[in-house]
């Protein structure tokens, strides 16, 4: 496992099934990271500090593929939603843990996830909205699941997962984002003609006009960022 740095932050540089046969080894903090968390990593010590001390940090946005590629590492994107499904699958049977979104988006989210996957046991299934992290933390560590998708949004999800692993370190655990609004069936997730020619976003952007902003010009400006760093 190759780690490399991108524009200050760490990125394991793997493929697909070997950073899941790593993380299932190793278990701990799994960030899916993107040119967003990298960008807020580079103005926030502590957020950095969470990235550098994850023991998996997977490239998921497009944008850091190709920074990545700009630096000469030819890897692969790893979608996240991919990741933390495959992993659902793999670790069935294991107790699970299921925290953020709505309650309602939560509840159907893991009530598909058990109609597709035979054996999975969902220990734990909790929405995103509450104040007190330590209420949450001990709750999920009393029922000690093998692996926690936390589904806050970053940086809250990272945050939150870097203070579970204190109290549960032999336990996987991944920030999935908006994984359980597609997982409800409430968000569709782009065609897989648009995900084999990476434009994902452009089928979200698509879909929801509002992420424009997020993405324009964040998406070129950290392209610039990158190619300034390699020239320098």
């Amino acid at each position: 496992m190759e780690r490399v740095k991108l524009l200050g932050s760490c990125i394991d540089l793997c493929g697909f099934e070997d950073a899941i046969a790593f993380i299932k080894g190793k278990k701990g903090q799994v960030v899916t990271i993107n040119p967003e968390m990298i960008d807020f990593a580079g103005k926030h010590e502590h957020f950095a500090q969470i990235i550098q001390e994850a023991e998996l940090v997977i490239p998921d946005g497009i944008g850091v593929q190709l920074g990545l590629w700009i630096m000469g590492y030819k890897t692969r994107r790893i979608p996240g939603i991919e990741f933390a499904r495959k992993l659902v699958s793999d670790l069935a049977g294991l107790p699970v843990a299921m925290v953020g979104a709505k309650q309602e988006i939560v509840e159907k989210a893991a009530e598909n996830l058990k109609n597709e996957v035979q054996g999975l046991n969902l220990v734990y299934v909790h929405d995103g909205y509450f104040e007190d992290d330590s209420t949450i933390i001990g709750e999920i560590v009393s029922e000690n699941p093998s692996l926690v998708l936390v589904a806050l949004g970053s940086p809250k999800q990272e945050e939150f997962i870097y203070k579970l692993k204190k109290e549960l370190p032999e336990a996987i655990m991944i920030g999935v984002g908006g994984s359980f609004d597609v997982w409800s069936g409430m968000v569709e997730r782009a065609p897989v003609i648009f995900q084999k020619l990476w434009l994902e976003w452009l089928y979200r952007t698509i879909k929801e006009p509002k992420r424009f902003k997020r993405i324009f010009p964040a998406l070129p400006l950290f392209v610039l960022k990158v190619l300034k760093e390699k020239w320098s």
